[in-house]
């Protein structure tokens, strides 16, 4: 495992992340709470494996119970498309919620023609699977691009749903490109949660989707404790940026946490953009051989880049070992801890705190992000067992 220090972060409590306010968090958990069988993910508070590892506190956050997705990408998808849908209506400029959209749709003149529009995006599988549910939700199409490498499982998971979707030859940046260039071509709807230089409304609608992960699992910490560091999973980056952009607005908790980013070795893109320290991004070109599928992603987001070097403390490289140990510790618990079934991509942060503590190699790494029997982390479980045969294959 390696560590990236990032010397270029200037945070402050001063940083203005405008979409990131508390006004904007509360109106997108207000949408998500009118989503019909919506209920908050579990907080698990892991108080044995704490124990064995000599800190004081262990919350992880479970999105292996969002709706029936068993991961966290439709909370970005479903407010990204609402909002994308709301404004094809003519609705006024506030997302609707679920219901007030949905009537509205069923009495709309142009029924019909909303009912042809057609959502596009590219995936390693979460996100691809969120965009067309949120489609089949609200009355809409959706065609779908995986990468190369891709799993039947995932891709029969976003067929369940009622979109079209195809395996691809070629890299996940490469379905990226494909799916925009279908978008254009088609006059369809591009649903994608990476951002570039012309294309970055609906990144952020999604990257506002994901405030309600933080907003949930403030609401559930016991009284008065609070993250001393919080360790979140790469990807493009969106989601990190999502939680370390609403830290940042009106004193979202009492003192900003350690904010680390996690991501595969084989992927490491933010961890390689950080380190390079030339203010752009850095991509990493042709397969991307990890088995933490939601994380394979070569090229970050720019906007979500811009964040987290402004304010992210440290990134880390990990091996697909880590990610694995990371399934087996949650899946199989100490004591009266809660069993939490968590993917490839799921299980990486915890992983990566069993290895600060339980690897002679990392333990240098510990005091660099001040992580000790004092530390009290929130991490969240991403995605259960989303691709089934794989979990099994690695957990048994």
């Amino acid at each position: 495992m390696q560590i990236c220090l990032n010397s270029t972060a200037y945070f402050t409590r001063d940083a203005q992340y405008e979409f990131a306010n508390q006004a904007a968090a509360d109106q997108v958990y207000a949408f998500h709470k009118s989503l019909p069988d919506y209920c908050p993910t579990p907080l698990h508070s892991l108080e044995s494996l704490a124990h064995h590892l000599n800190i004081n506190r262990l919350w992880v956050k479970d999105e292996s119970q969002r709706f029936d997705l068993n991961a966290f990408k439709v909370l970005g998808a479903s407010y990204a498309v609402a909002h994308v849908l709301a404004q094809h209506l003519g609705l006024a400029p506030n997302t609707p919620d679920y219901n007030e959209l949905l009537d509205y749709t069923e009495i709309v003149a142009r029924k019909e023609e909303y009912a042809e529009l057609t959502l596009v995006t590219a995936t390693d599988g979460n996100h691809g699977r969120a965009v067309a549910w949120a489609a089949q939700r609200f009355g809409c199409a959706a065609h779908v691009f995986l990468p190369a490498g891709a799993s039947q499982e995932r891709l029969d998971a976003i067929k369940a749903y009622g979109a079209t979707a195809k395996i691809l030859d070629g890299s996940y940046d490469q379905a990226v490109a494909h799916a925009a260039h279908v978008a254009t071509q088609a006059q369809h709807i591009l649903i994608q949660d990476t951002s570039w230089d012309t294309y970055t409304q609906v990144p952020q609608l999604i990257t506002q989707g994901y405030f309600s992960l933080l907003t949930e699992a403030i609401s559930q910490l016991p009284n008065q404790e609070y993250p001393t560091h919080v360790l979140v999973q790469g990807g493009v980056g969106s989601l990190p940026a999502s939680l370390l952009a609403r830290l940042t607005m009106d004193q979202c908790l009492p003192q900003k946490p350690i904010f680390i980013v996690v991501e595969p070795k084989a992927a490491d893109c933010l961890f390689r953009s950080i380190a390079q320290n030339k203010g752009e991004p850095t991509s990493i070109n042709g397969q991307l051989n990890t088995i933490m599928a939601g994380l394979a992603c070569g090229t970050p987001s720019k906007d979500a880049l811009a964040i987290l070097r402004a304010s992210a403390d440290a990134f880390l490289s990990c091996s697909d070992a880590v990610a694995k140990r990371g399934m087996r510790v949650l899946g199989n618990p100490l004591g009266t801890d809660a069993r939490i079934v968590s993917g490839e991509s799921g299980a990486v942060t915890l992983g990566a705190v069993y290895e600060l503590f339980n690897d002679p190699s990392s333990e240098s790494l510990r005091p660099q992000i001040k992580l000790d029997k004092h530390s009290k982390v929130l991490l969240f479980s991403t995605e259960g067992d989303t691709a089934p045969d794989v979990y099994r294959s690695i957990v048994w």
